[in-house]
């Protein structure tokens, strides 16, 4: 046994918070995240725009986030604490603020900047009253000293979110299915608000198949095709390298052999899916291709060899796995998972809610052009639309993609429920389903999560708590950092037709 571990412990909650981990993923949200969410969102082109107009754009820029604060019935505007709004049953959160820019026949006209809503603060983050007050500060303020934060305050109820368990996106998994016998690979390819899932499947006469969004079942081989790499050359060596072969390959170059080129690969394709004009086929198929096809590598046309290449490396894995040279992977070894933190949560609702401003801003702007009342964008912005469905989700906890009981009433029985309840975490998989892989506990929850609190019955396993010293990390590291050390390492990159 560690002597003095006690005074171990004590030193590192002296330094770290048992909530850190969700602080810096919300700090994060904040600071960073929101950000990039704005930038995702392109050009608002207007459909209906002034008859001396040629040309209107409107573009969304830099977003402000204040402090806490509240409109009192004067209209005075002052500062907020926790204790204040838990006592008057209001919400701790902030203003955001968004500049927004005119640009008419390309030159910028208007400028400003406008209040879009209010987003609630998580307690003790770095955008609290109460970030680096010492304890002596927190009492003059009416607050408990000890009180960890972590938590937001809707109407005056404590509310948190609950940590949620996904599979990780952009891993490419083999696994069996138990009934049919059958292999099947899953990926689910993630970019921004993009979440798409890809089968790839093997029939009984050796045909490889791939499906994603519209395209059900189409032959792998005719989507590498029609993406660029065309040669069957080029394929077996994309696939089989210099020390494999398989005879599945031959099969499936020989079913293809009549497609010689992209162009009769993306008739092939508007055939299987069902465009029939004639002249939009192939810029409909080369758009579905960009944008739903592995979007994570990229969503232009000056990926599209990368993804083929891609492909050729899932269909290499794939046929491993299924002719038994490499062994099936654990699917709840927890390299293949991923916690989703206050902050990503936070980021999915604000690019559904910020979707749903934008499409509000063209309404309103378009029946201003038509009623010939417009002067100004500044009136297309209603600030309380984001405000109130933010708001909505976080008091009911019902999330984007349906989810329910993301956001729940912080328990307050005492300090040891209270941390509980911060560092739960439940899994996405249904709790009336057997699923007992994902329920029991598994070696690499060692140190991660804590293998006693769980709660009995149809739950169990699948409501499971962080261990008291775990930290996650809550930022992906650079892409170019990782491609300039890969490349160090040997790795040659794939060049654009």
């Amino acid at each position: 046994m560690v002597k003095d571990y006690q005074h171990i412990i004590q030193k590192y909650f002296d330094q770290h918070s048992i909530v850190e981990a969700n602080l810096k993923s919300f700090d994060n949200f904040m600071e960073k995240m929101m950000q990039q969410i704005v930038n995702e969102t392109q050009d608002i082109i207007p459909t209906i725009i002034p008859p001396e107009v040629q040309d209107f754009k409107i573009k969304l820029n830099k977003i402000v986030v204040g402090k806490p604060q509240i409109i009192e019935a004067d209209g005075s505007v002052r500062d907020i604490y926790p204790t204040e709004a838990r006592l008057r049953k209001l919400t701790y959160s902030s203003p955001l603020n968004l500049e927004v820019s005119a640009h008419i026949d390309g030159v910028q006209r208007d400028s400003f900047t406008a209040q879009i809503g209010k987003i609630p603060v998580m307690v003790r983050s770095k955008f609290c009253h109460l970030h680096n007050m010492n304890q002596e500060e927190r009492i003059a303020e009416g607050e408990d000293p000890q009180d960890k934060g972590g938590y937001f305050i809707l109407n005056g109820n404590e509310r948190v979110l609950i940590v949620v368990e996904d599979l990780a996106s952009n891993r490419f998994v083999v696994e069996k299915n138990n009934t049919t016998k059958k292999y099947i690979g899953k990926l689910y390819a993630e970019q921004g608000s993009y979440r798409i899932p890809h089968n790839i499947t093997q029939l009984k006469d050796g045909l490889t198949h791939l499906s994603f969004t519209r395209f059900k079942n189409i032959p792998i081989i005719l989507a590498i095709k029609a993406l660029g790499l065309t040669k069957d050359k080029e394929i077996m060596a994309a696939v089989c390298g210099d020390d494999k072969t398989f005879d599945e390959i031959t099969v499936n170059l020989i079913n293809m052999a009549q497609i010689k080129n992209a162009e009769a690969a993306t008739e092939e394709l508007a055939k299987i899916v069902g465009i029939a004009q004639f002249d939009q086929k192939k810029e409909r198929i080369d758009e579905m291709l960009d944008r739903y096809l592995l979007p994570h590598i990229g969503m232009t046309q000056d990926v599209r060899i990368q993804k083929a290449h891609t492909l050729c490396k899932l269909l290499r894995k794939f046929w491993l796995t299924t002719t038994g040279q490499l062994g099936k992977e654990d699917k709840d070894h927890y390299i293949n998972k991923r916690l989703k933190l206050s902050g990503d949560l936070l980021g999915d609702l604000f690019r559904m809610n910020l979707r749903a401003l934008v499409q509000d801003m063209l309404y309103n702007f378009q029946r201003l052009v038509k009623r010939g009342k417009f002067h100004s964008i500044k009136i297309i912005i209603r600030d309380n639309l984001l405000t109130s469905r933010i708001k909505s989700a976080m008091a009911t906890g019902t999330w984007v993609g349906g989810r329910k009981g993301i956001s729940q009433n912080l328990d307050k029985t005492n300090f040891l429920a209270s941390m509980s309840h911060t560092q739960r975490v439940v899994s996405l998989l249904s709790a009336t389903q057997e699923n007992f892989a994902a329920r029991a506990l598994h070696p690499t929850h060692w140190g991660r999560l804590g293998p006693v609190e769980t709660p009995e019955g149809t739950p169990i396993g699948l409501r499971k708590n962080l261990a008291i010293l775990c930290d996650i990390t809550s930022t992906e590291p650079s892409e170019e950092k990782i491609r300039k050390m890969l490349e160090i390492y040997g790795l040659k990159g794939v060049q654009q037709k």
